[in-house]
């Protein structure tokens, strides 16, 4: 199956209401999938342009960093959860330079690595477990222009979309090969 659009809602957030509706979704979980779009093929800079955070049940917001909204009440509620990345090493260091630290931290791609898959990429990933294709054709964007296109913000709420099936189908792949610990 072919993903292009997100499954679950997606929530912009460009105001102060929409951060605390983020904020009061933040405090019914522990854990959250959690993805950044930098723009370092158009910029001399790894800064994050978009953050996406998925809550399980939830939805998906999208957090525009460069944005008026003022993002320091986000940083108390995320830095206490747990956050599923896919490749953590490209994303941890632009949300740090924001604040951002996770509580906990689960990479999946690192858990495909352990798993032993051959393409450990989100996509093949997803292909190989989910049987899900994700649409990637913004890999390469200018995620520092604005506005972003409708295009792009489904691309970036992909990334985030699949996360907690995906990692519930990796941790089950290493508990049968027993490579959990």
């Amino acid at each position: 199956m072919r993903l292009d659009k997100p499954r679950l809602p997606v929530h912009i957030v460009d105001s102060a209401k929409k951060l605390e509706d983020l904020i009061d979704a933040l405090a019914k979980v522990d854990q959250v999938a959690i993805d950044a779009e930098r723009a370092s093929g158009f910029r001399y800079s790894q800064k994050a342009y978009l953050i996406q955070i998925a809550v399980r049940g939830l939805g998906i917001w999208l957090v525009d960093p460069v944005s008026e909204v003022d993002l320091a009440n986000l940083i108390p509620p995320l830095n206490t959860k747990t956050w599923l990345l896919h490749a953590a090493t490209q994303d941890l260091p632009c949300l740090a330079e924001l604040g951002f630290h996770p509580a906990a931290l689960i990479d999946t791609e690192l858990t495909a690595r352990i798993a032993g898959l051959e393409r450990v990429g989100l996509g093949s990933v997803c292909e190989a477990l989910l049987e899900i294709e994700l649409a990637k054709e913004h890999s390469a964007a200018d995620w520092s222009q604005r506005p972003l296109t409708e295009e792009m913000l489904d691309y970036a709420a992909l990334d985030v979309d699949v996360m907690f099936e995906l990692w519930e189908a990796l941790e089950k792949l290493i508990d049968e090969s027993g490579k959990s610990d």
